[in-house]
């Protein structure tokens, strides 16, 4: 039997590939805005979320959800208040959430494979309700970013001309902040915990340098970050390695290879 006709690889492929447009999508706000190291504090906020559900027997998905909104929302409050650098502030939330996963998952005992599917991905594992899961979630996200895509890049660029102009500007700030946080979340059962905030950087990342238009940089990151997840797929298929690890190796030997090719036009 092919690998094709296995109807888990239908269904891990299907999935990563909505979770890999998504990410890239909301990704090209997060390089543009230079958050990236917000989706890093925001992925592993997460952590914290997942170790509640599990203790409460609550759902760890609805309970991460809700664990990187407030994070998301905490940093950009204090930030925006001027109390503290964003990486600071970061800093602080990144260390409190995963020390209290840490400390709520040491209450509860015989959760380490769950555990480790949600720290490293288990895109194999993707069911049918996790499809319509992401299905349902990525095209209200990506309908958001169509219907505010000006909006987004005039304050990816200029966040003080966007307030001069009259736009909500911190509204449509702390709406990005939650756009990343939903999709981190949606990522977390294709590339886990640990290894979704590459997946929402590296490919926009390597966009960046492909593109000198915000559309151009888009349609760049939802490709490269597509190939990444498929390849990445088939070579973990093939090699019997993490499909989560090698779709973000991947993702990063393809920024390694536009950087080289581009070394010579800075």
């Amino acid at each position: 039997m092919n690998w094709w006709e296995y109807a888990f690889m239908q269904r891990a492929l299907l999935g990563g590939v909505m979770v890999g447009v998504l990410t890239a999508v909301v990704g090209v706000f997060v390089v543009l805005r230079g958050m990236s190291f917000m989706g890093t504090g925001i992925a592993h906020a997460s952590f914290g979320g997942v170790a509640l559900g599990v203790l409460l027997g609550l759902p760890p998905l609805g309970t991460a959800l809700a664990f990187c909104l407030l994070v998301a929302w905490g940093i950009g409050m204090v930030t925006r208040r001027g109390a503290l650098k964003e990486d600071t502030a970061i800093g602080i939330f990144f260390a409190a959430t995963m020390a209290l996963g840490a400390l709520l998952l040491g209450l509860r005992q015989g959760y380490n494979v769950d555990l480790f599917a949600y720290l490293f991905g288990s895109v194999l594992a993707v069911s049918p309700g996790d499809l319509k899961l992401i299905l349902s979630v990525g095209v209200l996200v990506l309908l958001t970013v169509f219907l505010l895509y000006k909006e987004f890049v005039f304050i990816a660029f200029d966040p003080e001309g966007a307030r001069v102009a009259g736009l909500p500007e911190a509204a449509l700030y702390y709406l990005l902040l939650t756009l990343i946080a939903v999709t981190v979340v949606v990522a977390l059962k294709v590339v886990g915990i640990v290894l979704v905030s590459a997946l929402l950087v590296t490919p926009p990342a390597a966009a960046y340098r492909l593109s000198s238009t915000v559309g151009g940089m888009m349609a760049w990151a939802v490709a490269l970050s597509v190939t990444s997840v498929v390849g990445g797929l088939l070579l973990a298929y093939g090699l019997n390695t993490a499909s989560g690890a090698t779709i973000v190796l991947l993702a990063t030997a393809f920024f390694g290879l536009v950087l080289l090719l581009r070394r010579g036009e800075d």
